[in-house]
């Protein structure tokens, strides 16, 4: 086992514990993600947990602020915080929100959650990288839902206009979204070619295999001159078998003996 799908297995443990103690939403979409973010923040990403402001570190923009369970997991896995903050999740006063707030915690890049503008904000870090002469990446995380925003392709377009290699864009394309199966409500196919008609240089993953999420990652930018566009195909609920492409957990959280039974197929 890659050391990526240890650390994918315990975020996703924490993300479990964290929505089910606070009652909170979107475990289906935090779930979908932990494999890529456990990759991004244990092999890829050029950080350091004990300086959160590094100058040349990489920037993680998570778009799809709604499933910051799994961003808060990550960064408690990687020690950016402890895992006893975790405790604190979506309860009143705390730190930990239901969405990301720019340095509430360390390793918090921007605030997000609004969805559509997480991309623009990252093409603003790629130009202001690209200026300062800086030679850091710029990661942005959408879901496919937000990719129904015009806010999305307006900044995609710009990226591209502005040949900004130094960007890459990460699709969790799981299927779904807040009202149904993203075919159903704004259909975003032919995906893979719309990024590529915006001027992206784009890839196609299984988004839960670490070697192919790796293999893809650390060979960015994938076209010297252009921005990169990875369509990681994705399971909502991964990693729990009554969860995995159940529409109904975007919503719910689990209760007690869901928790428990979820723990059990992870290993705990």
């Amino acid at each position: 086992m890659r050391t990526s799908e240890h650390k994918a297995r315990n975020i996703r443990k924490s993300i479990l514990q964290m929505v089910s103690r606070a009652k909170a939403a979107h475990v289906g979409g935090a779930l979908s993600v932990a494999d890529l973010l456990a990759v991004l923040y244990f092999d890829v990403l050029k950080i350091d947990p004990a300086q959160p402001h590094w100058e040349d570190r990489d920037r993680l923009i998570f778009s799809k602020g709604h499933a910051v369970a799994a961003l808060y997991a990550t960064l408690a896995e990687r020690g950016f915080v402890s895992k006893e903050t975790l405790a604190n999740y979506y309860a009143n006063g705390s730190k930990l929100g239901g969405h990301p707030v720019m340095d509430s915690v360390p390793g918090i890049e921007c605030s997000t959650g609004s969805l559509g503008h997480g991309l623009a904000m990252g093409v603003g870090m790629a130009i202001a990288g690209r200026n300062d002469g800086k030679s850091h990446r710029v990661f942005v995380i959408v879901s496919d839902g937000e990719c129904d925003e015009g806010s999305t392709w307006e900044a995609a377009m710009f990226a591209s206009q502005m040949k900004l290699d130094n960007l890459v864009v990460v699709v969790d394309y799981n299927r779904w979204q807040g009202f149904g199966k993203t075919d159903e409500v704004v259909n975003l196919e032919p995906f893979r070619e719309k990024w590529q008609s915006f001027g992206w240089e784009t890839r196609e993953i299984n988004g839960h295999d670490h070697g192919e999420i790796f293999q893809a990652l650390s060979g960015v930018p994938f076209r010297r001159g252009k921005p990169s566009a990875l369509i990681a195909h994705t399971t909502k609920g991964k990693g729990v078998s009554f969860m995995e492409g159940r529409f109904e957990w975007h919503y719910l959280s689990p209760n007690e003996q869901q928790l428990k039974n979820a723990l059990l197929e992870l290993g705990e």
